[in-house]
């Protein structure tokens, strides 16, 4: 086997993680954990939320400070479900078991301490964290990352009624097996609609891969079924070219796009949609994602300062422009020139952050970091494509922008990019959690 296997290269290029950052001459931080000195204290960060941000914050606090960074996770959920993957399980084409993993690993070989709480409060000024159930915690820097929450005022009618039978499953968890459960027993023949909010929003090619997957689903299993893509934005905001090639050669006759079709009511007796300019769609199955903002907790710790949606950061730290000690990672973020809200990208933030802190807690200035992208989306039961790019910090805008040359489309769908996706899904779980 040659050692410079395209599948190996691939996969590093696609973790974009530390290690393949350094390994390319590119350090993600200007420290070396050999810096902090066995049994020295350097202070405790609170991290809130255990996503691919939070977790990873975590992990590369404790990795990067020697364990000289006490940190208390707290994330009020048992288990890790995974959103990347999830349309899979929609499509027939993934066991939901697969997306589902513990926090064990985070505990026994990183020795963080993990709080399974609601945070209920956040007093900056004392630097303090507040829980429903496990008590209060102090803090010399607090990382933040709450992930999105849902605007449903954005579409009349979608009110907690109406949220029991017209899912969003963009979280995955209960929902993407309720939704799948739909789809199955959809009849032969059946209607599917699925409603794209205005950008930005949580994973910006995951609804066409939602879509893509359920086309499948139905051309294999119930060919008279239909797809509708109602879309608010002008046209397929990520990967458009691929995307509408696969629909013309493998979904004719079964997926229908719409773009400029902004969902602004619900009807959820009869099952029917309305635009904005008073157009009108039943679906018999019915999957509407919301407008999206950061979550509430994010709100509740002052942060959000952007069109009163998103935090703004410091990209070099990714400390929260509106509150000190707060560093505000993934979804939450108001993200800079063409950096999307990704898993992906959460997990980059998430190590930016620890670099940063690691770098402020040792009497250091934190350093710019390089960030990596890549997005994989299967279109099929085989084939996927995927979009990549890297992000340099410009210290006159004071964002990080794509570095030239650096970012990358498929050429085609393929059944080699399909095991690739699977492999990044199984890379990117394991550098988060274990």
């Amino acid at each position: 086997m040659s050692r410079f296997n395209p599948y190996r290269r691939r996969l590093l290029h696609a973790l974009g993680a530390s290690t393949a950052l350094a390994a390319a001459g590119l350090p993600v931080s200007s420290f070396a954990a050999a810096t902090t000195k066995p049994g020295r204290k350097l202070g405790r960060v609170v991290v809130i939320g255990a996503g691919f941000g939070g977790a990873t914050a975590a992990k590369y606090l404790r990795k990067w400070s020697n364990g000289a960074i006490e940190v208390i996770l707290i994330e009020r959920n048992q288990q890790f479900v995974s959103c990347p993957a999830s349309n899979e399980v929609l499509g027939g084409n993934r066991a939901y078991d697969s997306l589902v993993h513990s926090y064990d690993g985070l505990r026994k070989n990183w020795g963080i301490r993990l709080v399974h709480a609601s945070v209920t409060g956040i007093d900056a000024d004392r630097r303090r964290v507040r829980t429903d159930s496990a008590g209060d915690f102090q803090y010399d820097r607090l990382v933040l990352s709450p992930g999105f929450d849902f605007i449903y005022s954005g579409i009349a009618g979608y009110d907690a009624k109406a949220q029991e039978t017209i899912l969003h499953a963009w979280k995955a968890g209960p929902q993407t097996l309720a939704l799948r459960k739909q789809l199955e027993d959809l009849t032969d023949g059946g209607t599917y609609v699925l409603s794209i909010p205005k950008a930005p929003y949580r994973c910006p090619p995951g609804p066409y891969e939602r879509a893509s997957q359920i086309a499948w689903y139905f051309k294999t299993h119930k060919p008279r079924s239909k797809v509708i893509v109602l879309d608010a934005n002008d046209k397929v905001v990520s990967k458009e070219k691929l995307f509408l090639g696969v629909w013309e050669s493998d979904y004719q006759g079964i997926l229908e796009y719409r773009p400029r079709w902004n969902v602004v009511a619900v009807d959820a007796a009869k099952n029917i949609v309305t635009s904005e300019l008073g157009d009108k769609e039943r679906g018999d199955v019915l999957n509407l994602l919301p407008p999206q903002r950061a979550a509430d907790i994010a709100r509740t710790a002052g942060v959000i300062n952007v069109n009163d949606r998103w935090a703004d950061v410091d990209w070099i730290s990714l400390e929260s422009t509106a509150v000190k000690n707060i560093h505000v990672l993934g979804d939450a973020l108001q993200a800079a020139p063409l950096m999307p809200k990704s898993g992906h990208m959460a997990n980059q933030h998430g190590k930016a952050a620890a670099a940063a802190i690691v770098e402020i807690l040792s009497g250091r200035d934190p350093q710019p970091t390089l960030m990596a992208n890549t997005c994989y989306s299967l279109v099929d039961d085989k084939r996927a494509i995927h979009v990549c790019s890297v992000h340099r910090y410009h210290p006159e805008k004071k964002v990080p922008l794509v570095v030239e040359g650096s970012g990358g489309v498929s050429k085609e769908a393929s059944a080699e990019e399909g095991i690739y996706t699977r492999a990044w899904a199984t890379t990117i779980w394991k550098d988060t959690l274990t």
